[in-house]
């Protein structure tokens, strides 16, 4: 239990035993005494004032002479005002920090049998390009909140949903056929996700050029638009695509393993994955069964037109069309689907779309059908909404080529954390281990800092400023872990044993160290209750500046007094454990050596 915990329920004992009140426990929160006092924990005493009927300062000793006299833990307190500044017993940090340390799960929760089961989609990429900066954000997202939702004790499932029909994809099919002479990614010598989207951007070349064209013959621009030949031929192939022809959807199946087995290899680099991953031309027409359903049951309606329909103007939104007159599906019509067999394939109590905050209306409304078409986590279903992610240089269109793909913004990084490497000099490393610590640098500066912000508001990602050594980034927390492994390994090599310290009193940075590593069990769930791993990361940055302060006051090798070196040896250890607890949380390695 940690020390907040005790405290909270010792001061509810208090006002129960003095003033005859029920406090809820949890209702208690102890902050951190303010430097310019003594004590270590402030509780506020305001809530007790009116039924104890004396001033604040008499609350506060009151409850400070229960605590000195019945809570072990409780060495003593000052009150200042309506604060109340407990004094923790020294020896109970040292008690504390072996208790931590013993715990080979500290901080994580084990799911059960009986665990929720937690589904969380993300990535959902276009087969007709190859993942970019934003796909990026995206898949770090919702791979951490995988990881975050799992230490809190929920079994979690990872999935995808792969948008692999529709006008865009045939409009990269298209160029291939007209423009492509056969080439395929081996004869290319590209990935194959990189190829499919090199045509994707000839397509828009070629096609805007006739839009030109059509305008300068005296056509509107959107009659234009629509009018161009490629347009046309991109339709047809579409309508082809729906009807099943052999011919288009062999070169639709050729095309999309080329662009999966590219995604495959950049997945791999980025470090995610998925358990589940689900396609769009494989749940679309169950997304129009489960319409059709709702149709019959009276939940939609269909108009004049032949169109189907549902009312969600009594929740306070509008009419959603959800099937064309034709009979084709919209994407409200997929996800209904993709619903359906995710369902079918597992008993799901939670269902999270990592999506960005540009589909906050879409997801409203799916939410509102799930519900009526009678799926039970529908209404509760979480959109993890979050902004948009730039560079420096500003926002990127795929159409026209400007996007910065996620392959070559990983070979940036890496060769960044490479060159900082060799300015700071590599040591006795084999260029093998080099290069593998610029691997897991690079990618923990990138990863870092798409994750320290928070989800909700859109970022510009600065590669350069990432890489930095320096301040809040992954760079600055992987030397931090390096240097306490080294710390950790000496003392190895040197015979000295962790062990033989209860008796030792921390002192104030020791103190400050063991209660901010005490906080890390509270801070996992606070972070799965929000869906934040920018409290992860904010929470290890803020351990690390902890841990350098006391690494810059402390002695710990040439510490004369074995005790408190073997103490000060295992509060580096086990802010290394969290540390790492911490970055794994948020799906980035840290090295051993730097």
């Amino acid at each position: 239990m940690s020390i907040d915990s005790i405290i909270q329920e010792a001061v509810a004992r208090a006002v129960a035993s003095l003033y005859g009140i029920e406090a809820d426990a949890t209702s208690i929160v102890p902050q951190a005494t303010r430097k310019e006092f003594e004590g270590n924990l402030t509780i506020v005493v305001f809530p007790w004032v009116k039924a104890a009927r004396k001033a604040p300062e008499a609350v506060g000793k009151e409850i400070g002479d229960w605590l000195t006299a019945n809570e072990p833990a409780v060495k003593g307190y000052n009150v200042v005002k309506g604060f109340l500044n407990i004094v923790i017993e020294p020896t109970y940090f040292t008690a504390m920090l072996r208790h931590m340390a013993a715990d080979s799960d500290f901080g994580f929760r084990k799911a059960g049998a009986d665990s929720p089961l937690v589904m969380v989609e993300y990535s959902s990429p276009n087969t007709n390009k190859p993942l970019h900066l934003g796909h990026m954000r995206n898949n770090l997202l919702g791979y951490s909140l995988s990881r975050i939702l799992s230490a809190c004790g929920n079994r979690v499932v990872k999935t995808n949903i792969v948008n692999d029909r529709g006008i865009h994809i045939c409009k990269s099919m298209l160029a291939w056929q007209k423009w492509g002479e056969g080439v395929t990614p081996e004869k290319a010598g590209k990935k194959g996700d990189h190829l499919i989207g090199d045509f994707y951007v000839l397509f828009d070349k070629h096609y805007k050029e006739e839009v030109k064209a059509l305008v300068a013959g005296g056509m509107g621009e959107e009659e234009a638009k629509n009018a161009a030949p490629l347009m046309q031929e991109a339709r047809e192939m579409l309508r082809r695509w729906e009807q099943k022809d052999p011919e288009v959807r062999a070169l639709w199946a050729m095309m999309n393993e080329w662009v999966y087995a590219g995604f495959d290899e950049t997945y791999k680099r980025l470090g995610v994955d998925f358990d589940k991953i689900y396609y769009e031309s494989e749940t679309y027409l169950e997304g129009k069964d489960k319409v059709l359903e709702g149709l019959e049951k009276g939940i939609m309606y269909r108009k004049e037109d032949g169109s189907v329909w549902a009312d969600l103007t009594d929740a306070g939104l509008d009419h959603k069309l959800l099937l064309r007159s034709d009979g084709t599906s919209v994407y409200m019509t997929q996800d209904i689907g993709t619903a359906k067999l995710r369902y079918q394939d597992f008993p799901i109590d939670k269902m999270i779309y990592v999506v960005g905050n540009e589909q906050n209306y879409h997801f409203q409304v799916l939410s509102l059908l799930l519900d009526r078409l009678g799926f039970k986590w529908g209404k509760d279903l979480v959109h993890f909404s979050y902004g948009m992610v730039e560079l420096p240089e500003g926002k990127m269109k795929s159409r026209e080529g400007t996007v910065v793909d996620a392959d070559d913004l990983m070979d940036e990084m890496i060769q960044g954390a490479r060159e900082v490497s060799n300015e700071r000099g590599r040591g006795d490393m084999s260029p093998e281990e080099a290069d593998e610590v610029a691997r897991i640098v690079g990618m923990g500066a990138l990863k870092y800092f798409l994750l320290k912000v928070d989800p909700r508001k859109n970022m510009t990602f600065n590669p350069k400023e990432s890489i930095d050594f320096n301040g809040n980034t992954g760079p600055f927390i992987q030397y931090t872990y390096a240097r306490i492994r080294s710390v950790l390994r000496k003392a190895a090599e040197s015979g000295i044993a962790i062990e033989g310290y209860d008796t030792v009193e921390p002192n104030e940075k020791e103190t400050s160290l063991i209660q901010h590593l005490a906080d890390f069990p509270a801070l996992v769930a606070e972070a799965g209750r929000s869906y934040s791993p920018a409290l992860v990361a904010n929470y290890v940055y803020e351990l690390v500046k902890e841990y350098n302060q006391f690494y810059h006051d402390c002695t710990i090798l040439n510490e004369p007094d074995t005790a408190v070196r073997a103490m000060r040896l295992a509060l580096s250890a086990l802010t290394a454990d969290v540390v790492r607890r911490g970055m794994w949380l948020l799906g980035i390695e840290v090295p051993e050596r730097m």
